[in-house]
């Protein structure tokens, strides 16, 4: 595929939804259920087929972040203060090594095959998120804050309790009678792991990038409206 990342190899898989084709730029949006922007990645399409889309975002690449207008990252602040305050999105480069983040169709989450600058895998991160929607640029979805570490042998621990239940009947969030299918799903997931199933089977531990890769950009449509 070399350097050339094409932005607009979109088509329609013959049942009316959107396909990627690999090698593509597409874009993963988070929104709050106010439609506000919240993050975006910015990724090469390694594969769309009936596991899911799966981009590989590499060390440089765009990423866009909530921040104060001063620059000051808000994910970590209180509800209460970050909502209370004008914040702006803020475009920077991927940090560490690369990572490939599999979007699975209709699946309330997403898992991540982290890489070290090395090239060489690390751990999962599983991010446990309402079912995305594709656009022609990428796929848009709502975080549910709570997420899961999952090891090279497969023991895992909760992340970001405390956040969900932080954000637990803010109107740009979630209610109350929603969590419990968002624990269900997490634990869903753990027991994908801890049987050893795909996608924690050993599926793209020893994936490679291409060494002529550049890092991936926003494309021009990236901030369309959801």
């Amino acid at each position: 595929m070399g350097n050339a990342v094409n932005v607009c190899a979109v088509r329609d898989d013959g049942g009316g939804r959107i396909r990627f084709s690999v090698g593509q730029t597409a874009v993963r949006r988070c929104h709050l259920r106010d439609g506000r922007l919240v993050t975006v990645e910015a990724g090469r399409v390694i594969a769309d087929d009936e596991r899911g889309l799966l981009l590989w975002v590499s060390t440089g690449s765009t990423v866009v972040r909530r921040t104060t207008i001063d620059g000051i990252p808000v994910r970590k602040m209180p509800l209460a203060q970050k909502m209370s305050m004008p914040t702006i999105l803020c475009a920077r480069g991927w940090d560490g090594g690369g990572v490939l983040i599999l979007t699975p169709h209709h699946a309330a989450h997403s898992v991540w095959w982290f890489f070290s600058e090395n090239g060489q895998f690390r751990r999962w991160y599983v991010n446990l998120e309402a079912p995305a929607t594709r656009w022609r640029g990428g796929v848009d979805l709502q975080d549910h804050a709570l997420d899961i570490w999952i090891s090279r042998d497969r023991s895992w621990q909760w992340k970001d309790e405390d956040e969900l239940a932080e954000r637990t009947g803010h109107p740009s969030y979630w209610q109350p009678e929603e969590v419990p299918a968002i624990w269900a799903e997490g634990k869903r997931v753990i027991a994908l792991a801890e049987a050893g199933a795909y996608p924690f089977d050993g599926t793209w531990i020893d994936f490679a990038p291409d060494p002529d890769w550049t890092p991936t950009t926003l494309p021009s449509d990236w901030d369309m409206p959801r």
